[in-house]
């Protein structure tokens, strides 16, 4: 059914269904920036990559994160309104062929102000919930923060953010995550400090809130898998309180995609058994991180992280070259090397025949 035909009941019973995926946990690729070689959003290959993600089983998809590029907020560039616009427009096309709609994550960035106007914008073409990045307000007070985060929430929905200090994030105590979570409209969390420390701050004040309705996703490349499949137990008064990361919202999703849907569901079957065959998953673990070292470029301090997406589609064919914005870093030396190895030596991992099986499908205007 379209927007223009939805009735409130239809589009409530919707929003019920996406909410419990949510919860249950899926796989959220983070959307890559398809260029032309003019640097022109390139409609037909960004287009492909939402079939490619919709048809690997992929849950959710967020846009206009870090890994689309933070520059196309760039007047000079004006990329942020139409890629958003068309992104929503594809997934109305892709929901009528699945049994579950895509969960729509907006990228929300910037101070107040700006980041009133992109959730706004983002409600506007239907987006689920805005992911509020915090790297702009690096000298801000928690309260200034905590704030900052309830203006966009009385706007749409959203995902707090912890973004690892490498690529501008800041460090969020215990203490500002507790606050968070009196916020009424969150209704997730990617946590991505790539610090086991940290992580652990965000799923105890989680834990400690009572909120069973906020959604704990991995961000961290450096551990996925042990994410997933990681019982976090903790005291709370006179009870023991579980909470589990319960999927992924990650720019590694944005390759191998089919495979991390088959990833998160043997986690989720692993957690659910009573024989959860811990040494395969701790050797997965081990496999996915060195993959992710490579793709992200870890060895030169993430400078590569969104280059080393770009070649492996550019690779399956799904990106015709590696076309970044002006301010963007292309592969680091030796990147492509390790881009190799991890190829070779991890073939499981890929799903490079299940693209070049269906690339050209997906590519057809």
């Amino acid at each position: 059914m379209s927007p223009l035909t939805a009735t409130p009941s239809t589009v409530e019973a919707a929003s019920a269904v996406k909410s419990r995926a949510l919860r249950r946990g899926l796989v959220i690729p983070a959307l890559p920036l398809a260029l032309d070689s003019s640097r022109r959003l390139d409609e037909r290959r960004q287009k492909a990559l939402l079939r490619y993600y919709s048809a690997a089983g992929a849950g959710g998809v967020a846009t206009a994160v870090h890994t689309t590029q933070f520059g196309i907020r760039d007047p000079k560039v004006g990329l942020f309104e139409p890629l958003l616009a068309l992104a929503a427009e594809e997934f109305d096309r892709l929901d009528a062929g699945r049994k579950e709609p895509i969960y729509r994550i907006v990228g929300i960035c910037g101070d107040t102000p700006q980041a009133l106007g992109e959730a706004t914008l983002g409600r506007a073409l239907r987006y689920d919930a805005g992911m509020v990045s915090l790297a702009a307000l690096a000298d801000r007070s928690d309260d200034e923060l905590i704030e900052h985060c309830r203006r966009v929430a009385e706007v749409m929905p959203i995902f707090g953010f912890y973004l690892q200090s490498a690529v501008g994030g800041r460090a969020l105590a215990y203490e500002f995550w507790k606050r968070f979570c009196e916020i009424e409209n969150v209704v997730g969390i990617k946590i991505a400090p790539f610090n086991r420390y940290q992580t652990l701050d965000v799923v105890r004040a989680v834990a400690e809130s009572g909120r069973e309705d906020i959604a704990l996703y991995t961000g961290n490349d450096d551990n996925i898998v042990m994410d997933l499949v990681t019982p976090f137990r903790f005291r709370v008064g006179s009870d023991v309180v579980e909470r589990r990361i319960v999927g992924g919202l990650l720019g590694h999703w944005a390759v191998w995609t089919r495979q991390a849907v088959r990833i998160l569901a043997q986690c989720h079957r692993a957690m659910e058994s009573a024989s959860p065959g811990a040494d395969e998953l701790l050797q997965l673990s081990v496999e996915v991180t060195d993959s992710n070292a490579a793709f992200f470029d870890s060895a030169n301090n993430f400078a590569g992280c969104i280059a080393g997406l770009h070649e492996v589609l550019r690779r399956q064919g799904l990106l015709d070259d590696i076309v970044l914005l002006e301010n963007e870093n292309g592969l680091s030396a030796g990147q492509s090397a390790a881009i190799d190895r991890v190829l070779a030596a991890y073939p499981h991992l890929s799903d490079d025949a299940f693209v070049a099986a269906h690339r050209d499908e997906w590519l057809r205007d």
